[in-house]
């Protein structure tokens, strides 16, 4: 069995996870994390849960010289959420191993003055969104001229259309010598593309452990919309859902999904976009704790977020993508806990779980009754019976078909 140490990893950082009970690396640690050490640029595919962040932050963090005190490492995340989370992860490292590294989140939405302020520290390494990096850059209070590596967390969301111009502003803020590792569970082409500022890029994919696979159900219920909700709380009640995560594609549907259920009786609490930092910082600390049952979100929580005990993801509506499903059913089923992923799916949407199917070679199992939990001697025989015959079988026209999934 490889040890961190034999990776490159210092004594100190070692001891420091041995103390957290991470004793060997992942696979793709394994696999990253002496490359990204002797200085390669890296685009890193993985499964979510798989241990990215400590591939990339273990080698950032021993690679900055503390006695230097200007920022030397930029990881940039597209929520607020999710930077966070990282930041936290590497103060604890350094504290843990007494690296004497100062770590500073810069988020959007935050408030800047705080920032500017904790920016007279001279931290070393720094997390956070790409606009506001650029508009402490611009305004001279942020110095970037030793930066030596960039991480993009989730790149393929930094790098679509709604975020690249952000992204590749702020990479042009760093010296043209530097070090760009790129990190996401998905890795469409476009994404691919467009990540050309690295120079000779090594693609390391890891593949699914299908023991992992195996740790989580995929099932469907065909429901028309109308009673989506209503069986959202009866699924809750009856199958005992302790921590739950409930994605809506849109921000209105999600506040009148959470009315709806705090009315029927069940804790519930919703992460959203425009919700204050404040709350979104509770509402996912409600669900650690135990306070709550369930947490709305549009894709937002998709991304990245590390939320022990996750025992059933919901989807009210479908995802846009089979990449969007990948990001979603990975919030359960982690670190060798077991979950189940149960997508509700009114008639018309019945084409777009067949494409699901497809471009995720899974095989979602029916859920036919909210009353029962997702289990039964039947399963195989169940199991033949796949969503796409179900529209057949009511003779919905074509032209009202769901769209086709996007690969």
């Amino acid at each position: 069995m490889t040890t961190f140490k034999e990776l490159g990893i210092n004594a100190a950082l070692a001891d420091a996870l041995g103390k957290q009970g991470i004793a060997a690396p992942m696979a793709i640690q394994e696999k990253t994390i002496a490359k990204v050490l002797a200085g390669s640029n890296i685009i890193g595919q993985a499964p979510t849960g798989t241990g990215k962040t400590l591939a990339y932050l273990l080698p950032a963090l021993q690679q900055i010289d503390p006695e230097l005190r200007q920022a030397q490492v930029v990881i940039l995340a597209p929520t607020y959420e999710l930077a966070m989370q990282i930041a936290n992860v590497a103060r604890d490292l350094s504290q843990a191993a007494a690296l004497g590294i100062k770590v500073q989140g810069l988020i959007g939405g935050a408030n800047i003055a705080r920032q500017i302020d904790k920016l007279k520290e001279k931290p070393q390494l720094i997390v956070g969104s790409a606009g506001r990096i650029i508009e402490l850059a611009r305004k001279g209070k942020l110095k970037l001229q030793q930066v030596k590596l960039l991480v993009l967390d989730e790149f393929d969301r930094l790098l679509d259309d709604q975020n690249l111009q952000n992204t590749a502003d702020a990479v042009r803020l760093l010296p043209k010598e530097r070090q760009v590792i790129l990190f996401s569970a998905t890795a469409p082409k476009k994404a691919l593309e467009r990540a050309d500022f690295l120079e000779h890029p090594e693609h390391i994919v890891i593949e699914a452990d299908p023991e992992v696979m195996a740790a989580r159900e995929d099932y469907y219920l065909m429901t028309p919309f109308r009673d989506k909700i209503e069986n959202v709380r009866k699924l809750t009640r009856n199958l005992g859902v302790k921590r739950g995560l409930v994605f809506i594609n849109r921000v209105y549907d999600a506040e009148k999904t959470l009315a709806r259920l705090r009315y029927d009786g069940i804790r519930a609490e919703s992460l959203l976009g425009h919700s204050n930092k404040q709350a979104r910082q509770k509402a996912i600390a409600d669900l650690k704790k135990g306070r709550i049952q369930l947490l709305l979100s549009t894709d937002l929580a998709a991304r990245g977020l590390d939320i022990d005990g996750v025992d059933y993801v919901f989807n009210l509506d479908l995802p846009e993508d089979a990449q969007v499903y990948q990001h979603r059913a990975g919030r359960t089923a982690r670190a060798g806990a077991k979950g189940a992923v149960i997508t509700l799916a009114d008639i018309k949407e019945a084409y777009k779980l067949e494409q699901l199917e497809k471009r995720l070679d899974i095989a979602f199992k029916p859920l036919k009754k909210a009353k029962k939990a997702p289990a039964g001697k039947d399963k195989k025989k169940k199991q033949k019976q796949r969503p796409y015959r179900a529209y057949q079988q009511k003779g919905l026209p074509k032209d009202k078909m769901a769209k086709p999934v996007k690969q």
